[in-house]
């Protein structure tokens, strides 16, 4: 399992069982301390020393609709799905009982407000982007994912077998998210892509026929297809930024105290095993999925 940016390559994941932005800081750049990077001492986090958004309670913010496979029934407080289960891990590592985590609802674009951001961190299939992480603070990466192309079954997209090979198509992606810029930035279509409020309304899209393809990570495209839209196909995937492979952090807000520890938290639940066993669980093993040049 690719994590705590070691570089190595996540397994790709079995398409059935699968069910942001500049951001800016909650403080001036030059009076907030970025805390990306550090790893705490198992003896400075200590869960009654830690500094939270309410005593004895981590607030963790995610979005609403909370989607599959990273939360089950759109329910981010039943434990199920991969990031609430990372969620729940990196809690109880912590020193937290599943009743003293509470949840919020916090929109995707949301996170592109200034101001103190009013959870201990969020969780939310978050890219670390440089741009990003020079106005907010990240945990270090938990998921790796490439960016996957979904069409319609039978249209001239599903045909498609190169990067190339979309760019005189109609493609579109949520605002603010990699997808995004993806499209922008690697396909480089001849039409501008269509910047959507959410994955529903992309979804929604595909099917009447007023986008060719759409783009997503690749677990949340492999649930799309199989489950969502079964007459769709995952056309392929590809890599952003030369080849590196996208990781998802946990976001704070920027000089966060907590982080260090969290960080601690996410390197003891990879040594021990227990993020690569939430990603069995979840996400599961390898699909071949074309790759895309």
């Amino acid at each position: 399992m690719r994590l705590l940016r070691s570089h190595r390559s996540l397994a790709v994941l079995a398409a059935v069982g699968l069910a942001v932005t500049a951001i800016t800081a909650c403080a001036p750049e030059d009076e907030a301390e970025d805390k990306t990077g550090e790893v705490a001492e198992a003896d400075e986090c200590a869960t009654e020393d830690l500094v939270l958004k309410e005593d004895g309670v981590l607030t963790i913010g995610t979005d609403s609709p909370a989607y599959d496979p990273w939360f089950n029934d759109n329910d981010p407080t039943n434990g199920k799905g991969y990031e609430s289960a990372v969620a729940y891990a990196v809690a109880e590592e912590l020193g937290f009982t599943a009743d003293q985590v509470k949840w919020i609802k916090v929109g995707f674009n949301s996170l592109a407000k200034s101001g103190e951001k009013p959870f201990d961190f969020d969780i939310n299939q978050i890219s670390i982007t440089p741009e990003r992480d020079e106005v907010v603070d990240f945990s270090e990466g938990y998921y790796s994912a490439a960016q996957a192309v979904i069409a319609l079954k039978g249209s001239p997209a599903a045909e498609a077998t190169s990067l190339e090979d979309l760019k005189g198509l109609k493609l579109g992606a949520q605002t603010g998210t990699t997808s995004l810029t993806a499209i922008r930035e690697v396909i480089q279509p001849d039409q501008d892509p269509a910047v959507l409020d959410d994955t529903n309304v992309a979804k929604q899209q595909l099917q009447n026929g007023q986008l060719d393809a759409i783009l997503a990570d690749l677990p949340t495209a492999f649930y799309i297809s199989a489950v969502e839209i079964p007459d769709s196909v995952l056309v392929g995937q590809f890599q952003v930024e030369g080849g590196d492979t996208e990781e998802f952090g946990l976001l704070f807000e920027q000089g966060s105290e907590l982080l260090p520890c969290v960080n601690l938290a996410l390197e003891t639940l990879e040594e021990d095993g227990t993020l690569a066993a939430i990603e069995q669980e979840w996400l599961s093993d390898v699909v071949s999925v074309p790759e895309l040049q």
